[in-house]
């Protein structure tokens, strides 16, 4: 996955090698910054797919980002909508960070949140 200004976002697809199921993230301070980049690219994506009306894949993703992302990070309910998961995450996001004593930065956030729903 490649974000570019924009955001624009460029996935590279290997049709010979499939992808495997991954597991949910567990937090540390060291992979809160790959949390983050992999949050803001499923919301983009998941937007997307939202602004289209593919509803029943929304809903299928948003239970999937909930059980890699959200629920590892401390959020305790599915959200509804991907607005409603942004906003989870951030906060979620603030309190690993005070955690763990460490910082997130921001800019791919920034390049992609415009791009989201409100």
């Amino acid at each position: 996955m490649l974000i570019l200004s924009g955001p624009v976002k460029i996935d590279l697809i290997f049709a010979d090698q499939p992808h495997e199921r991954e597991s949910p993230w567990v937090e540390t301070a060291a992979n809160l910054t790959a949390i983050d980049r992999h949050f803001w690219d499923w919301t983009l994506w998941l937007s997307g797919k939202s602004a289209v009306g593919k509803s029943e894949i929304v809903a299928s993703e948003l239970d999937k980002l909930f059980e890699h992302i959200l629920a590892p990070l401390g959020v305790e309910r599915r959200p509804s909508s991907v607005a409603e998961a942004v906003t989870a995450y951030r906060t979620a996001r603030r309190r690993a960070e005070e955690r763990f004593g460490c910082h997130v930065p921001r800019e791919l956030e920034t390049a992609v949140a415009p791009a989201l729903p409100k």
